[in-house]
């Protein structure tokens, strides 16, 4: 399955979880979208539950049903509980760092600025989305893309920085300092659903 270019606010109201992570999307309308939205009362089965958290991260994240897939197979590999492997995987992909330590606005922003080559990994150019960060890896801009007006309006815009990265503003160069732990990862999200989803 290709990766998804529609409608990220529908999406949003369709899955009942905000996106983008600004809240936005279901502060006007917080139900389905479509004519009969207001007024649904599905009862979802279990199936329908499992199915729907694993949409909801894999939308979160922004990634491909393949990609989703062989990341969940690669947690099953490492030791520990494999919902929150998968959860912290996930959030160690270049493309959500950027996202976190605030020079894009949202993932898909992000994701647009690491394929044009404008972030750096311990000062080497990097254009992959999917690259894994590593504990202790320093991820900052190219010199010619550090006056980029989105990224000055990201920074500006930005409020939150988690405690496992720590950003410079001068240097505009955020640090990946430990991996995260499950409490700082989204709440919404129920990583067991998705763990029994793959083992059906």
């Amino acid at each position: 399955m290709a990766r998804y270019t529609g409608s990220v606010w529908k999406k949003s109201r369709r899955l009942g979880i905000s996106l983008t992570g600004t809240g936005k999307e279901l502060d006007k309308r917080p139900y389905a979208p479509g004519q009969h939205g207001p007024n649904q009362r599905r009862k979802l089965s279990e199936y329908g539950l499992q199915l729907q958290e694993k949409q909801k991260l894999r939308f979160m994240y922004g990634i491909t049903e393949r990609q989703f897939r062989n990341l969940f197979d690669k947690a099953s590999r490492i030791k520990g509980i494999h919902g929150e492997n998968f959860m912290i995987l996930l959030e160690s992909r270049l493309d959500n760092l950027v996202y976190r330590s605030g020079l894009a606005r949202t993932r898909r922003q992000a994701r647009q600025l690491v394929n044009h080559g404008h972030i750096t990994v311990d000062g080497g150019r990097v254009n992959i989305p999917s690259y894994q960060v590593k504990p202790g890896q320093v991820i900052g801009l190219r010199e010619k893309s550090q006056k980029l007006d989105i990224i000055a309006e990201a920074i500006e815009a930005n409020t939150f920085t988690p405690e496992y990265i720590t950003f410079d503003e001068d240097k505009l160069e955020g640090t990946f300092t430990r991996l995260p732990e499950r409490s700082e990862l989204p709440a919404e999200i129920n990583e067991a659903l998705i763990v029994e989803f793959y083992s059906r």
